[in-house]
């Protein structure tokens, strides 16, 4: 015969849920000596198989809740960073774009500077053409004089 303490010591759970399993199933004790419940060995081996079951079943059914949720977890992570990572992708496509027209409106600007630095230089030269060409003209006019 043993106490609640010893089957739960001997199963390796709490001596708190095999008393409650004993009072959820209104199992009588076969000896009571000063407080303490003393069960025969039919009670054991139901108890004992009672918990070594629901353990057995309750780690198959943690592992597989556990996997579970661990997919689960798994799968809201890679969704979380698939949608970051397109985000992202995004965003660099918008400043490559911005990087371009940037590039394309310094270069028409440029392009815009050197011409009219160009055609300024040039009507400078036209400017001292003429310039020169009229005094080879006053000066041919002031020989024949």
């Amino acid at each position: 015969m043993k106490t609640i303490k010893q089957m739960a010591d001997d199963i390796g759970i709490d001596k708190q849920r095999v008393y409650r399993y004993i009072k959820k199933h209104h199992i009588n004790e076969a000896h009571h000596d000063v407080g303490v419940m003393y069960f025969d060995e039919a009670v054991e081996v139901v108890i004992k198989s009672a918990f070594i079951k629901n353990t057995v079943s309750s780690e198959a059914h943690h592992e597989a809740h556990q996997t579970t949720s661990n997919d689960t977890v798994v799968d809201a992570v890679l969704l979380m960073l698939r949608e970051e990572l397109e985000a992202k992708n995004k965003l660099i496509e918008e400043l490559s774009a911005t990087i371009k027209n940037l590039s394309e409106s310094i270069n028409a600007v440029h392009k815009n500077e050197l011409a009219e630095t160009i055609i300024d230089g040039n009507k400078r030269l036209i400017e001292e053409n003429k310039i020169k060409n009229r005094g080879g003209i006053f000066k041919i006019f002031s020989r024949k004089k």
